[in-house]
């Protein structure tokens, strides 16, 4: 791996810019959630070079030239624990997500690099973030059979459903992908007793529809939770006119703050994931992609600012 600039904070996020032994041009994130990398440190990852989908919040879909290999994901992974740890990460919870750039079912390389690292590191916690595409089963079937011989109470996998409006879903995640009937079916099945729930994510724009009723008919609470994140502000998101719905002080929803109500009226447990606002000044939360941002050089007030000054050609 060839690192050809990064950007942030080493206290709170880091996005580098790398070229890996094929050439292809990645970006992957160091994050210290806790602020203290012996509690927690977590790897963010790139799974594809760009990404086919295009969400309508998503900056990382402007492109896609393939899949990467095992190498190049390994790469990602193995520099900044050189760079920071010199050896194995010395930490409690060593996360490692899949959820950069590109829907990782479409690369089944990624099963691979998740049993090398589980093989490698004993205090690992592999994350997954997926639209569930159709025509991904074999990778499904696969991460399944995973997730139970080696990481049956850590692992943790996130289904992005955005709005509980099946016909708006198809307009923000714009290709064929599994419905929520599917979801549930293959949640209930990864699902094991003493481990992680199933995280259904909605990153929460004014815009979208919320049905609390919704999800208590497809999705138990047993064995499901709800995560509700900031619409980050991405290049994608100013085009697209979306309008982010949590409030970054108090951390709760506006329009949507029944809906969050009427989850925890009905058990579910909901999680309103803010984070540090810094992240978005860095570029590393999710959705955010520096070399867009480099690329178009968008009116981002709230976003991008490390990267501001930052050289990088893009092609």
């Amino acid at each position: 791996m060839e690192i050809l600039s990064e950007v942030g904070d080493p206290n709170v996020a880091v996005v580098y810019i790398g070229k890996t032994s094929k050439g292809n041009i990645v970006e992957f994130v160091e994050s210290i959630p806790t602020y203290n990398p012996q509690e927690k440190w977590v790897l963010i990852v790139s799974s594809l070079n760009g990404c086919p989908v295009g969400c309508k919040m998503c900056d990382a879909g402007f492109f896609y030239k393939g899949r990467l290999t095992v190498d190049e994901l390994m790469e990602q992974i193995e520099y900044p624990i050189t760079r920071r740890w010199n050896g194995k990460p010395k930490t409690r919870k060593f996360k490692v997500q899949f959820a950069r750039m590109g829907e990782p079912s479409f690369n089944m390389a990624v099963i691979e690099a998740m049993r090398l690292l589980g093989e490698r590191y004993d205090n690992l916690h592999p994350s997954l973030s997926t639209i569930a595409p159709i025509g991904t089963n074999k990778f499904f079937e696969a991460l399944l059979e995973l997730k139970k011989e080696m990481f049956p109470t850590n692992f943790q996998l996130q289904f992005s459903i955005h709005s509980t409006n099946p016909e708006q879903r198809d307009e923000i995640i714009p290709v064929r992908k599994w419905d929520f009937e599917r979801i549930a079916e293959y949640g209930k099945a990864f699902y094991d007793e003493g481990g992680k729930k199933i995280t259904l994510n909605f990153a929460l724009a004014r815009e979208n529809e919320a049905d609390a009723e919704v999800i208590a008919e497809y999705f138990p609470k047993e064995y499901f939770l709800i995560k509700i994140t900031p619409l980050n502000p991405t290049v994608s998101v100013l085009k697209n006119k979306l309008t982010n719905d949590v409030d970054l002080e108090t951390g709760l929803p506006m329009k949507h703050r029944k809906f969050v109500d009427d989850l925890r009226r009905l058990g579910y447990d909901v999680i309103i994931s803010v984070g540090d606002t810094r992240e978005n000044l860095i570029g590393s939360n999710c959705g955010q992609y520096i070399l867009r941002f480099l690329k178009e050089r968008p009116e981002l007030r709230e976003a991008y600012t490390f990267a501001r000054g930052f050289e990088f050609k893009v092609s």
